[in-house]
């Protein structure tokens, strides 16, 4: 059966550049679940790959550039939702095995965004319905008190969902509420639920799509990732973050740009803003923010048993992965 390889980690663990290299030994494409890496407008914040990160450079000096699916694919204006994406990358998926038509061929799938990822591979949550009213409701409550008010709402309520959610999304910290609130029920409850109804459901749905997932999870040890992270930080600064931003200061209410790496710079130009801050604080914040967002997406891999983990602070991690990817294929 056609193959589906999930690279996926923390973001600035190394990603981009082990997908590019698998890509090229095994002749293939790459479909990027980085929720924010759609967006044509994001570019710097998003580290976005850029067309030499994308290109694989063999021992004789010959270059191969990788064609990598769902990168500048979207607008801000017009946002993607998990949903959305789950319904546009699987009939990507399909048309790609039927056009490249090669027998046990394999595509690969890599990002942070581990609900993006649970699209692809799972299938959603079933939710029971909920009345609009509470939708409603708590989006007045976001435009009156903010997100933090929010935010502090469920990490009381369903402190296990917060510890692994992005708190810096509205969408998701809404979407977790509006379930507590109609049904008293905590989220991550319903998820526990269904997470078992999917494991059940797991063989079918491989059967419907054509293709079986092979799940692998790069790692580092934390205080390298942090260096990384840090130094990609300062890297994005130097590359030009804040002229982005200020380019986008009219849509900053977008949903898209609700994100670590744009809002803390949204804060340094907000002229209003009694708390008026310095780019050292901003860097600082980013730098902060970013590190806290890594820990919730490693939180959010390891509840998915599926994955296995390689640590890519290793010399041979590359020769690993490959014989793990062969020896799952053949």
């Amino acid at each position: 059966m056609r193959k589906l390889i999930v690279i996926a980690g923390a973001t600035a663990v190394g990603k981009t550049a082990l997908c590019t290299e698998l890509a090229a030994y095994f002749d293939t494409e790459v479909i990027s679940a980085d929720s924010r890496q759609f967006y044509k407008e994001m570019s710097i914040g998003t580290a976005k790959p850029t067309l030499e990160e994308m290109t694989f450079v063999s021992e004789n000096n010959t270059p191969k550039t990788i064609k990598h699916h769902f990168i500048d694919s979207h607008s801000i204006q017009n946002p993607l939702s998990a949903g959305q994406f789950e319904k546009e990358a699987l009939a990507l998926i399909d048309n790609l095995f039927k056009t490249r038509n090669k027998k046990n061929d394999i595509l690969i799938l890599t990002g942070g965004s581990g609900l993006f990822i649970q699209a692809i591979c799972d299938g959603f949550d079933e939710i029971p319905p909920i009345s609009t009213a509470f939708r409603e409701k708590l989006n007045q409550e976001l435009e009156q008190k903010g997100l933090q008010s929010l935010v502090a709402e469920l990490q009381e309520k369903d402190p296990e969902y917060a510890a692994e959610a992005d708190l810096n999304n509205p969408q998701r910290v809404i979407r977790a509420l509006e379930i507590i609130r109609s049904t008293g029920s905590n989220y991550s409850e319903f998820r526990k639920l269904n997470k078992k109804n999917r494991e059940k459901s797991k063989q079918e749905r491989e059967e419907k799509l054509g293709f079986e997932t092979i799940k692998i999870i790069l790692d580092r040890p934390r205080e390298e990732l942090y260096q990384r992270i840090n130094q990609r930080v300062l890297t994005m600064i130097k590359n030009g973050l804040v002229e982005e931003v200020k380019g986008l200061q009219q849509y900053a209410h977008f949903s898209p740009l609700k994100t670590v790496g744009y809002q803390e710079i949204f804060e340094l130009l907000d002229k209003q803003n009694e708390e008026k801050i310095n780019l050292e604080t901003a860097i600082s914040n980013i730098q902060q923010n970013t590190r806290r967002f890594a820990k919730r997406q490693l939180t959010w891999f390891r509840k998915d048993t599926a994955y296995t983990w390689f640590d890519v602070s290793k010399p041979n991690y590359k020769k690993e992965i490959i014989a793990f990817i062969e020896n799952l294929i053949n």
